[in-house]
């Protein structure tokens, strides 16, 4: 079969589309044919370096497609269902192995690709807006990158339980996008200075919670713009990592700084389907919308990495074996 492999880490050029022997489920897991791989920043963390691996290694942790074979003691999953996962690696392939109970059956309404283009994104901001810090009526929130996948769906999410969005972004388009989608407020981070915008529009009293994917050129404004006990919640580093902090930096609001992941919010079969069918059931209904901005043949991946890196998309990225 086919397959992105590295052999090393680097840039998109060390993305090889190679042949590759067929996996082969185990006891406990799934053989599952691959109709669609989503395209993520742990993608790329994972292809530089900035996470440690081992290669060689098949790049791809989310995607959907059709079970073709059952590991012995399988109960979750059945040959010919459709399904979707948002961990379990290698889904840049036409076929890979996975753990079954991280497989979530897909609804009749969702096509692959908009299954693999939901999953980690959807499920994040879940967690984000129920969980991590379950919003209310009356929370502000910032959500950077607005218009990026995530910020997309956390901000309609966000808009679901009432609160008032305040989204960040760097260009108009981006801005003219991120309120078609609800945002009560739109900074050009390019243009303004996003907290001080924030405190013009929260009448100085700043916001509950700052929703954060961008890392070091925002954080510490973020921090700036919290009310007293509220959240930073730094799910993300596109611009790179934020440097230490120490506790003092939070005493002087009682401010929560956690850094979450979806795995912890997903750890249980329990909690996966349930964040998975509700991202579905919205998608189905027409509640949630979600854009994908291109779709790219498996052996252009190393495409489709340069323009999510230079942060040219306003949306998902997909691969189609």
């Amino acid at each position: 079969m086919k397959a992105i492999q590295i052999a090393q880490t680097g840039g998109p050029e060390v993305l090889k589309y190679v042949d590759v022997p067929d996996p082969k489920p185990g006891p406990g897991q799934a053989l599952i044919e691959v109709k669609a791989a989503g395209v993520n920043f742990m993608d790329i963390y994972n292809r530089s370096g900035l996470y440690r691996i081992q290669v060689p290694m098949i790049l791809g942790g989310e995607g959907a497609g059709v079970v073709a074979q059952v590991g012995a003691g399988v109960t979750d999953v059945k040959v010919g269902d459709r399904v979707a996962w948002a961990s379990g690696g290698s889904s840049y392939a036409e076929k890979m192995v996975n753990q079954a109970d991280r497989l979530v059956p897909m609804p009749a309404g969702v096509s692959f690709e908009l299954a693999a283009a939901a999953m980690l994104q959807g499920m994040t901001a879940h967690y984000l807006s129920h969980d991590t810090y379950p919003l209310k009526k009356g929370d502000t929130c910032i959500v950077h990158a607005g218009a990026g996948g995530v910020g997309q769906l956390l901000i309609q999410m966000a808009k679901m339980r009432g609160a008032t969005v305040i989204a960040t972004v760097s260009t108009e388009t981006k801005a003219k996008l991120a309120k078609s989608l609800g945002a009560d407020h739109v900074v050009l981070y390019t243009q303004q200075d996003f907290a001080e915008e924030t405190k013009g529009i929260t009448g100085g009293k700043g916001v509950e919670v700052v929703y954060d994917s961008v890392g070091a050129t925002t954080f510490e404004k973020g921090l700036d713009v919290l009310k007293p006990r509220g959240y930073m919640v730094l799910y993300g580093q596109s611009s790179g990592p934020v440097q230490p902090v120490s506790p003092f930096t939070l005493q002087g609001k009682s401010l929560f700084l956690t850094r979450p992941g979806l795995g912890h919010y997903t750890a249980t079969r329990e909690d996966l389907v349930r964040r998975a069918t509700d991202v579905f059931n919205w998608i189905a209904q027409g509640k949630l919308k979600l854009q994908i901005f291109g779709t790219y043949p498996l052996r252009n991946a190393a495409e489709a990495h340069r323009h999510l890196e230079n942060r040219e998309t306003t949306g998902k990225l997909l691969l189609t074996p």
